[in-house]
């Protein structure tokens, strides 16, 4: 997309006796920056916290960022590229970075928003399929109902959730128990319980519990039975969450 742009609009001033190759080629090595830039911010993986924060704030700040580091690495290579003694001045590292954003911040605002619609509606749809389906009840069979290292009934807890060093098991009859356990921990207990399931950093859910799912960009809400909170299910949980429900 940026190097159709770039070659059959030529939006920036274009001043050939200083071109060192083609203009046809000059477009491509401009275009082809960006997707060098793309691998490397592949490479520099997104911490799961932050996935399960993401809001279209964080995206733009992620875009910006990349459009800076894409404009840097223009600068670069300009004398590659341009025959020019003030290659490495002020004045064309500000060009670099003002024509990468200009044209970076075009494609962004087309982009994120359809990324945005996408995740929105693919989520939403995924999430109505579980309301209308009807799904039986999952009971370990490898392990008894009651968890003893927690003193509970497996059936009888809507959802667990951290808090630091600490885990409120919320239970069907409204009340809440209060564990000094780590999610970690708390993970490896519930490891054969089938019904059990991470939706995100700091929630366990009893899928048996579940009465809908709604869906947006961001990922899941999971309403409960008995209960008036509502539950995330994080972006980067959302492919294990299917997973389960469709099983």
């Amino acid at each position: 997309m940026t190097f159709l742009f770039g070659y059959f609009f030529e939006p920036f001033e274009v001043y050939q006796p200083e071109h060192k190759m083609g203009y046809f080629w000059i477009t491509l090595i401009h275009s082809c920056t960006p997707v060098f830039m793309i691998f490397i911010f592949l490479s520099l993986k997104i911490s799961p916290i932050t996935k399960e924060n993401w809001t279209i704030k964080k995206e733009i700040l992620l875009v910006a960022s990349f459009l800076l580091f894409v404009g840097i690495v223009q600068f670069l290579i300009r004398d590659i590229i341009y025959d020019n003694p003030n290659n490495w001045s002020l004045r064309y590292f500000y060009e670099e970075l003002r024509n990468t954003f200009l044209v970076g911040i075009l494609f962004a605002f087309i982009l994120v928003p359809i990324n945005y619609h996408r995740l929105n509606t693919k989520n939403s749809r995924n999430a109505n399929a579980f309301n209308t389906s009807k799904k039986k009840s999952i009971i370990s069979k490898k392990t008894p109902s009651h968890i003893n290292e927690l003193n509970v009934d497996s059936q009888n807890v809507l959802y667990a959730k951290a808090e630091g060093n600490y885990i409120e098991l919320f239970l069907n009859d409204g009340s809440k128990i209060l564990k000094r356990l780590t999610m970690k921990r708390l993970e490896n207990i519930l490891d054969s319980y089938s019904n059990y399931i991470k939706t995100h950093r700091s929630y366990i859910v009893n899928i048996n519990q579940i009465d809908s799912v709604t869906g947006n960009a961001q990922g899941y809400k999971l309403q409960l039975k008995n209960c008036s909170n509502t539950i995330p299910v994080s972006r980067n949980m959302i492919s294990k969450f299917n997973k389960k429900m469709n099983s």
